[in-house]
């Protein structure tokens, strides 16, 4: 079922990837699934990526931006993946998708709930043929009364709560805005991960496999942490406050003479700090400002007083003033600053992937003996389908 162990040469000894031995039939597409299974891949597992003739996975169509190989958004959640057609409408091909669930270790999907079914590839289906499959469905509103609902990451961004605390606030005419990248997308991603995780340890006691379900508002909402917890303390909704926080002062983008500072104080020591190098120490002893719970109260009398003092200087100044007296600032940067940071910090935060492809986020884990060092580019549209149609002829007809 599984191709060899994949070992890598330490100081220590042999050592095999986390996941090595461990097949994943991937039925998923768009982003929350294959940015599970590309997790997975990373790890070790041998990742099977079941595509559409012709189209493939919808990614794939999703550009600009390009690579050699497909659009970018697709290459971001599908490396070290191997590229099967199938056609689920045809016998054929229907019987190889129920064999490589049958043969695997883990199957991932997010079809319209019961969709699968009708191919014999429904997770009590699978199931029967093999009990020690971990099933994971991915759904945008659960298998239950929201099941007709389809799933995207913006409308559950809304539906979800989520806008309604990121932007503006109405005061400064601002409106709800959705985040930069499809966050709930990749939380949900996350969760799939650590759920296919906790039952793959627990078949190593029942010997069973069962089944994983996920789905977009639940992620999204176990995500809003201290927002969800503040309404469900008060019965009051939270509401936008731009780039301020609403339990702690000051925690917020400021006005410099040029530029703008990313200010988080967390405590009063540090609030103590920030005014003594700003050259106002007795900021920290005006009660209004003493404490966090006053700064929060008083934060616009706060926050003018802390600008006058940051016009004095540039952003980047006070970024270095302040971090050596270990007040947590920094200036507002791009993508490519925030790699250009990681790489200056030692965590090495882009790897090759090979052939003509461009480079990738790094897995994000440093593992001490099971590192991750296997990465390859995301396949062409069905680049292994000779392979893995002979693999899974061999199992049919040994």
């Amino acid at each position: 079922m599984a191709r060899p162990a994949s070992h890598r040469r330490t100081g220590g000894g042999t050592v095999t990837l986390p996941l090595d031995g461990v097949v994943v039939a991937d039925f998923s597409r768009v982003l929350a699934g294959p940015f599970a299974t590309a997790t997975l891949a990373d790890l070790g597992a041998r990742v099977i990526k079941v595509e559409r003739p012709g189209t493939g996975d919808d990614t794939r169509a999703w550009g600009p931006p390009w690579t050699q190989n497909s659009a970018s958004y697709f290459e971001s959640a599908n490396r070290t993946k191997e590229s099967v057609l199938l056609d689920l409408s045809q016998p054929g091909d229907q019987t190889l998708a129920r064999e490589l669930a049958g043969r695997a270790d883990v199957l991932v999907e997010n079809f319209r709930t019961g969709a699968l079914d009708k191919y014999g590839l429904g997770y009590e289906q699978v199931r029967q043929a093999n009990p020690g499959v971990v099933y994971c469905s991915i759904t945008g509103f659960g298998s239950g009364k929201g099941a007709g609902i389809a799933g995207y990451d913006f409308l559950v961004q809304a539906v979800g709560g989520l806008m309604s605390i990121t932007g503006e606030s109405d005061e400064r005419g601002g409106s709800p805005v959705k985040v930069g990248v499809a966050l709930v997308d990749v939380l949900t991603a996350k969760d799939a991960t650590i759920g296919i995780l906790a039952a793959l340890h627990a078949r190593r006691s029942t010997g069973l496999g069962q089944q994983v379900e996920v789905n977009l508002l639940s992620s999204l909402l176990a995500s809003l942490a201290n927002q969800a917890s503040a309404y469900l303390a008060t019965g009051t909704n939270p509401g936008r406050l731009g780039n301020a926080h609403p339990s702690i002062a000051p925690y917020e983008l400021l006005s410099c003479r040029t530029g703008s500072l990313a200010v988080a104080v967390g405590n009063d020591g540090q609030f103590r700090r920030l005014a003594e190098t700003l050259g106002d120490e007795g900021l920290a002893d005006d009660e209004r400002f003493a404490s966090n719970a006053a700064r929060v109260q008083h934060r616009t009398a706060l926050i003018t007083a802390l600008e006058v003092l940051l016009a004095r200087d540039d952003a980047t100044t006070w970024t270095d003033r302040l971090t050596a007296v270990g007040v947590p600032a920094g200036t507002v940067g791009t993508i490519a600053d925030g790699l250009a940071l990681a790489t200056e910090l030692g965590l090495n935060p882009v790897v090759e992937v090979g052939g003509d492809q461009p480079p990738q986020v790094r897995h994000p884990i440093t593992y001490s003996d099971t590192p991750v060092t296997r990465y390859t580019a995301p396949p062409r549209l069905g680049q292994h389908d000779d392979d893995v149609r002979r693999w899974l002829q061999e199992e049919l007809h040994p």
